[in-house]
């Protein structure tokens, strides 16, 4: 058999379950740590329940994959998981999920591998989402599970502080209210609300225009050119007004 005949029939195997999103279909890949737990808690040491370090190598990874040539509205990172928002009309790969899932997945792992100087991984999930409203809601999900995972996070270390072992502090913590758990902190002399805003909304990495100075090479005059950047935002809003912010990026 030629190898034309031979590749025709084997890529059938190959590509028979692609599945593409589909035009006007806005676009959201999360990706999550696999085994970070271990990994940012025994394998890499970082300070528990948040390390600005740790923090730093995800914006990091964020800002290689805003770079990969997938074009990215906006991405959101917090604890071990990022999302980004895709232009509305990106069709790279033709908007194959497989594709998308296992090259921004790799990509991810990559770059978190290289900054931490161990393996990590990450998985991907493709989200379709059918309307500007929903993306706002996705996001806000995001935003109010960083919230919880936070809060959480914050009690879990300061039992695991007080001597009590992993499941003793889990335990404890099982069926504890926000309140409680706002309570259980302040007693021991953190106040919640006074924590910085990125531990408990994650941050945001969206593009801005600024004008560059510069000298034509030809004429040497002075001129003014548009560039484009990564902005970071460490102090998100909340609520219906990350809502609002989110659905001003989309527009």
């Amino acid at each position: 058999m030629k190898f034309d005949e031979l590749d025709k029939r084997m890529r059938v195997y190959e590509t028979l379950n692609d599945v593409c999103v589909l035009p006007g279909i806005y676009i959201v890949a999360r990706l999550d740590g696999r085994g970070f737990t271990r990994l940012t808690k025994e394998i890499v040491s970082f300070d528990a329940p948040f390390d600005e370090r740790f923090r730093d190598a995800m914006v990091t990874t964020c800002v290689h994959l805003m770079d990969v040539g997938i074009r990215i509205v906006f991405a959101y990172t917090q604890s071990d998981e990022i999302s980004l928002l895709f232009e509305r009309d990106e069709s790279t790969f033709g908007r194959k999920i497989r594709k998308l899932n296992s090259v921004l997945a790799g990509e991810a792992s990559a770059r978190l591998s290289l900054l931490l100087g161990s393996v990590a991984v990450f998985d991907c999930r493709i989200c379709q989402l059918p309307s500007a409203e929903c993306v706002a809601d996705y996001f806000r999900w995001r935003s109010e599970d960083a919230g919880r995972n936070a809060l959480n996070a914050h009690c879990y270390w300061m039992y695991r502080r007080q001597g009590f072992t992993a499941s003793e502090a889990t335990s404890r913590l099982s069926g504890m209210s926000t309140s409680a758990k706002n309570e259980l902190l302040f007693a021991n002399g953190v106040n919640f609300n006074e924590l910085p805003d990125w531990q408990k909304r994650g941050v945001g990495l969206r593009w801005e225009s600024y004008e560059k100075t510069a000298r034509n090479p030809m004429t040497g005059d002075s001129t003014t050119a548009t560039r484009r950047r990564i902005r970071f935002e460490l102090q998100l809003p909340m609520k219906d007004a990350y809502s609002t912010y989110v659905a001003e990026l989309i527009e």
